[in-house]
């Protein structure tokens, strides 16, 4: 599996805390760092069975800038919500977690980091 965090949240590191009290096999990527492509975002979502508007951080000040919360949540302007993420990746809720097996978390919660390594 693959978490994807920011190492100065505070969630990220209680989910990486859980995966090694488990003894998980998984990888890191620093998102703001290594950003995810369109491609890859688009990935996720499916994976996630959420919207790109539902893993925005609306409090950044670039989502603040670029007006976001006015942006309309429909399929026609989802393709800007995930271009705003690939050129921003602040934007992107974390920590978000990949499992081997296809599903996918935002992993907000000790519950939710469970959840995918129940599998």
């Amino acid at each position: 599996m693959e978490i994807w965090i920011n190492p100065r949240c505070g969630k990220c590191r209680s989910a990486l805390g859980e995966l090694e009290a488990a003894k998980a096999e998984y990888t890191v990527r620093r998102y703001l760092e290594d950003p995810p492509s369109v491609a890859e975002l688009e990935q996720v979502l499916v994976r996630l069975g959420l919207e790109p508007w539902d893993i925005t951080r609306l409090e950044e000040p670039v989502s603040k800038e670029l007006g976001m919360k006015q942006w309309s949540r429909t399929d026609g302007d989802r393709g800007r919500w995930i271009a705003a993420m690939a050129e921003h990746p602040v934007l992107i809720q974390r920590p978000i977690i990949t499992a081997d097996d296809g599903h996918a978390v935002v992993a907000r919660t000790p519950e939710a980091v469970r959840a995918v390594l129940a599998g």
